[in-house]
């Protein structure tokens, strides 16, 4: 397990040292100049060059790469060109409202998901399968982007029922040394800033864990059925078994392996989603600090923001293929 883990640690070099070419000559390929966007369409060009030189955007990419890569080495990602504040100071201050926004997505599509999945498998071809693979259909097909702003409106504007934007209401003043706001409530013994932190996730976290659910949800019933026909399944029914140690020991836990894959996955891609709902929802996350970056071209929080959540969809990865042993005893990872 050691040698696994410490060979899939190794092959996250040269990952690395690939997305970060392909990032850093994709960013330059796009349209408009870091320079003029940060000074606007007044600017003269002389005051142009001098910013362009100023961030060493007037030499040759290659060089510019050389440098940058200097720059990761030693622990630093750059200096966003338009706040002027440090890359990792940012990411220390937003990544934390991704990871909670993704968690909390994540946990109501396991949740959900799963039990759902299971129920439609053990009720084959029935009202409650029917039913979940059309709203997995239906979940699946909704645009993020859309189904938070259908949320939005119904819940929080027409109902009241929740907060509309942001992470934290006026109201609340507690300090946050964490920056997750949940865990600095609990910290902070705070039961008002927890619950306030709680309702800011419910809307966020239901339209961005809607296709993740639907996925988990369509995999379980798929990973269910196939189980449920194995002949030591049979072979368990024909012992006496009750029906429901039958469904946990041998069907759920062996259905659970490729359901496990899938959530790995889906949590790596909520990431990237976030994007969507964390601009519907003013959520100060990575997300939407990226797509601002893409809009001013600051090419230095795009470059540091992409890696680092490369880095982490990676690990994520790595977590899940170690996962496999603890869900299946059967499976054992191998150096």
């Amino acid at each position: 397990m050691l040698r696994f883990v410490v060979r899939r640690l190794l092959l996250l070099v040269p990952i690395l040292l690939g997305l970060s070419i392909l990032v850093f000559f994709w960013i330059r390929a796009l349209p408009g100049d870091p320079a003029r966007a940060l000074l606007g369409e007044r600017a003269t060009e002389q005051t142009i060059e001098q910013v362009r030189e100023q961030y060493g955007l007037d030499r040759p990419v290659h060089i510019q790469y050389i440098a940058y890569m200097r720059l990761v080495v030693r622990g630093n990602l750059g200096t966003s060109i338009k706040s002027r504040r440090p890359v990792t100071e940012e990411i220390s201050r937003r990544f934390p409202a991704t990871i909670e926004l993704a968690a909390a997505a994540m946990i109501f599509a396991v949740f959900l998901g799963v039990p759902l999945g299971f129920a439609a498998a053990k009720r084959y071809g029935g009202v409650v399968d029917n039913a979940s693979l059309v709203g997995s259909l239906i979940g699946i097909s909704i645009p993020i982007f859309f189904l938070a702003l259908i949320l939005k409106w119904i819940f929080a504007v027409k109902l009241g029922l929740f907060p509309t934007i942001g992470r934290q209401s006026s109201q609340i003043s507690i300090d946050h040394p964490t920056n997750f706001y949940v865990l600095d409530a609990i910290i902070a013994l705070d039961p008002v800033a927890l619950w306030d932190a709680l309702m800011h996730l419910v809307l966020p976290a239901i339209a961005l864990g809607s296709i993740p659910l639907a996925i988990i949800a369509r995999i379980t019933r798929a990973s269910v059925l196939d189980v449920q026909n194995e002949d030591y399944v049979r072979t368990a029914r024909a012992k006496g078994l009750e029906s429901r140690i039958v469904d946990r020991r041998h069907i759920f836990r062996n259905a659970m392996l490729p359901v496990v894959t899938i959530i790995g996955l889906q949590a790596g891609l909520l990431l990237s989603g976030a994007i969507l709902t964390e601009k519907v929802f003013a959520i100060p996350g990575m997300g939407s600090w990226l797509a601002d970056a893409i809009v001013a071209r600051d090419y230095p929080v795009l470059q540091g923001g992409i890696l680092f959540v490369a880095v982490v969809f990676v690990l994520v990865n790595l977590l899940v293929d170690v996962s496999y042993a603890l869900v299946d005893p059967r499976v054992r990872v191998s150096g």
